[in-house]
């Protein structure tokens, strides 16, 4: 189990650094495999199964997030001045959105997921310029415009476990950033939703509910530290490549990558 949980955190640590994912889309429907496989469905795991992968997977993004941002800030790939007036209203919007998420079922969680991930590839795929190479600055949002988006990506992103790349990468494109800009501001953006959105998910360690000894609410701790350490060496292999793969071809890899992830949930 560890073993395959830290080939992922690899894997989860090259999406991340590569494509702002921050490691969700990688580590949920993994974590969420594993621990149906290791535990079965009727066990007090398996019913937990989802939101276990969900908190979990927002737990390594502190970490993942964190050392990703400080690889891009020192390539000179994060553009800040976009970045900084969205982190204020992504932490807020984590808190009703992981609260959400412990209210809900496992099933409303997983399905939720899907279909936020069938939408945002018919995004990318219909809507105009995507996937062509950009080369225009980057064009600011209004002040209403940051305080909606911001709100909004951090209540999705902490409600489903996955980072903000879903959003702040098609709205970032959208407003002219090449793809290594909007996944490099990705990244940071990720992070206030991380932190906010485990201590979230974390808060039923006061109650009855702890699923273990290594469990913190719905964090599950041991997972967590193996994923941790795979995403470090996964982003210490990846950061090579920073700023070097051509802007169309990052964006349709991001776009394949999406439709991946889909078939994965669609089929656990």
């Amino acid at each position: 189990m560890y073993f395959l949980l830290l080939f992922f955190g690899v894997l989860a640590g090259v999406t991340t650094v590569l494509f702002g994912f921050g490691g969700g889309f990688v580590v949920v429907p993994v974590l969420y495999s594993v621990l149906l496989a290791t535990y079965g469905i009727g066990s007090a795991e398996g019913h937990a199964a989802m939101h276990v992968a969900v908190a979990t997977s927002t737990c390594v993004m502190i970490f993942g997030a964190g050392l990703a941002t400080l690889r891009h800030h020192k390539a000179g790939t994060v553009p800040w001045n976009q970045v900084r007036p969205l982190l204020g209203y992504i932490a807020a919007g984590a808190v009703p959105g992981a609260a959400a998420a412990l209210v809900l079922s496992g099933a409303w969680v997983r399905w939720a997921f899907i279909v936020y991930l069938g939408l945002t590839i018919l995004d990318s795929i219909l809507r105009p310029g995507f996937a062509q190479e950009s080369a225009s600055p980057i064009r600011p949002l209004g002040r209403r415009m940051t305080a909606v988006a911001g709100t909004a990506i951090g209540t999705i992103a902490a409600f489903l476990g996955v980072g903000g790349s879903v959003m702040t990468v098609p709205l970032m494109r959208r407003r002219g950033a090449s793809v290594t800009a909007a996944t490099a501001a990705a990244n940071p953006l990720s992070f206030p939703m991380a932190v906010v959105g485990s201590a979230t998910f974390a808060a039923p360690a006061w109650n009855d509910t702890s699923l273990g000894a290594w469990h913190v609410g719905y964090i599950d701790m041991r997972a967590c530290l193996v994923l941790a350490v795979g995403s470090w060496l996964g982003i210490r292999a990846a950061s090579r490549w920073i700023g070097r793969i051509p802007d169309g071809i990052h964006a349709k890899a991001y776009i394949a990558l999406l439709c991946v992830v889909l078939l994965v949930m669609l089929v656990v």
